[in-house]
């Protein structure tokens, strides 16, 4: 048949909350522009992350009914093992609770002030550990990625020739380099299988440990599977071996491809490093058998790290992507091509044309297209990526504005990615009237997720768009309910950029 359906039946359902746009008018002004401080009942479709919110299976949760809370030496740790060392084939594995935690453990061991980690991108967490140590994190992505228009088909690779610069220069620098599959700040593309081994040869050869950051290792299979001929015919449980074989350890989250809603881990061939790390963990995480998470963890990362591997869930996983991104195409819209898995990639810069890229075109979309529908997203690009000086006005600017729609791993149906299409259709019909945002507070490290933005205009008859300050004077003052009702009764424009009443 020509229709791929769905591997699996609902058999529980959650009642989304729908919303006015009023009402999400008032949430984005109280979150300051910043939809991770949305409340999650204040969102109608969640695409912010497919972190840790996958629906998990019938068998996950039949094997959290046997977890074992011991807390030393629990049977639930020994399946979690078996699992990993089956499926990667490292015969050293530690649990954490999360994917950061494990960067946190594995850099504090190995990351020295002054050194390099290259990879062909390092997301949000990752570089922010690495920075966090005073070492540099290197992206080498490969050109290509940075076209967002180019349909080469493995737009995730690193850059071999920038490798072997940088091992020439700098080799007695890196403690150990990396590689994320699939490449998450680049689009969620893929590294093709010769890159990875190609890559790994140039690091044997120098004697540069290899770890793989493995959150979307499947989807990467997959992708390798149906873009190169010459693994057309194999399996995914034999492209992962052979892709794994390539490396000294992995780290990885579980919330990803394991379908688990918390966990991760590290896994290794060198003993030695191994036992170093989890005097680490006992001290920040506990006890090497549970790391931090439950048994009943241990027991869904378990079931889930194998299912991931089915080939028909992997299918119907590329098809669900293929049908957002075609009904993309369908309105003209821009987005990262060729399309992955995980997630769509909205070029925001294309999209929003007429907004600088200082004044954060891609965090004035999610900003937009939340307001539309109550549809949350996800900026990658110069608030996540870039670097401002509130003081001195420096600004340094990401390479690319993109926002991702990442799609929860069998959570929402194909009317649900109608809405989405509807409603990005909507917002790219008034794009003209969309402006950028201005940061008006940042933390010091990962600002994307507490940072506090205003639009560039003035509004609400003098209080700016997303000062919290005013807000609260004026929630205070009338109550938040008079608050409401008097927003809700007056003139909306469309835009974010007009809170006229």
């Amino acid at each position: 048949m020509k229709t791929i359906i769905e591997p699996f039946r609902t058999k529980v359902v959650e009642a989304l909350r729908f919303s006015t746009k009023e009402e999400r008018r008032l949430a984005l002004l109280k979150a300051q522009f910043n939809v991770f401080k949305l409340r999650a009942d204040e969102v109608m479709i969640d695409l912010l992350t497919d972190s840790g919110t996958s629906a998990m299976s019938a068998e996950q949760w039949a094997a959290m009914m046997r977890g074992d809370e011991s807390y030393a030496g629990c049977e639930s740790f020994f399946r979690f093992e078996r699992a990993i060392q089956d499926v990667f084939g490292f015969p050293e594995v530690i649990p954490v609770h999360q994917g950061r935690a494990a960067e946190r453990i594995v850099f504090g061991a190995l990351v020295r002030e002054g050194q390099i980690v290259p990879s062909n991108n390092h997301f949000d967490t990752t570089r922010a550990n690495i920075e966090a140590f005073g070492a540099i994190a290197l992206d080498l992505c490969c050109k290509e990625s940075f076209d967002s228009a180019s349909t080469f088909p493995f737009k995730g690779n690193i850059d071999i020739e920038k490798v072997k610069e940088v091992l020439r220069a700098d080799r007695e620098k890196i403690p150990f380099a990396m590689l994320t599959i699939t490449n998450n700040t680049a689009g969620g593309q893929p590294a093709s299988l010769e890159n990875i081994i190609e890559y790994s040869g140039l690091l044997k050869q120098a004697r540069v440990p290899f770890f793989i950051d493995a959150a979307r290792f499947a989807e990467n299979s997959f992708l390798i599977k149906e873009r190169s001929c010459q693994y057309r015919s194999e399996t995914i449980e034999g492209i992962v071996r052979t892709t794994f074989d390539q490396a000294d350890g992995c780290l990885m989250s579980a919330k990803k491809d394991a379908f688990a809603n918390m966990g991760g881990f590290i896994a290794l061939r060198d003993k030695v490093l191994a036992e170093k790390l989890k005097q680490s963990l006992i001290i920040s995480e506990g006890f090497p058998t549970y790391g931090g998470l439950n048994g009943r963890d241990l027991e869904a990362i378990a079931v889930g790290i194998r299912e991931v591997l089915s080939e028909n869930y992997l299918r119907y996983r590329y098809a669900a992507a293929k049908y957002l991104a075609n009904g993309l195409d369908k309105l003209g819209i821009p987005y990262v091509k060729p399309h992955g898995m995980h997630a769509i990639y909205i070029d925001a810069q294309k999209f929003l044309p007429h907004i600088d890229k200082k004044d954060l075109p891609g965090q004035a979309l999610v900003c937009e297209l939340y307001l539309e529908a109550g549809i949350r997203s996800c900026e990658i690009g110069t608030l996540m990526c870039g670097k401002s000086d509130l003081v001195t006005g420096q600004i340094e600017l990401a390479d690319s504005e993109l926002v991702r729609l990442a799609l929860p791993r069998r959570v929402y149906s194909q009317s649900h990615f109608d809405y989405v299409i509807e409603a990005l259709g909507e917002v790219f019909d008034r794009r003209s009237e969309i402006v950028g945002l201005a940061i008006k507070w940042q933390p010091r490290v990962l600002r994307h997720f507490t940072a506090a933005m205003e639009p560039l205009r003035k509004t609400m008859e003098g209080i700016d768009g997303s000062s919290c300050s005013q807000f609260n004077q004026l929630a205070e003052s009338t109550g938040k309910a008079a608050l409401m009702d008097a927003i809700s009764s007056r003139h909306f424009a469309k835009s974010i950029t007009d809170f006229e009443i």
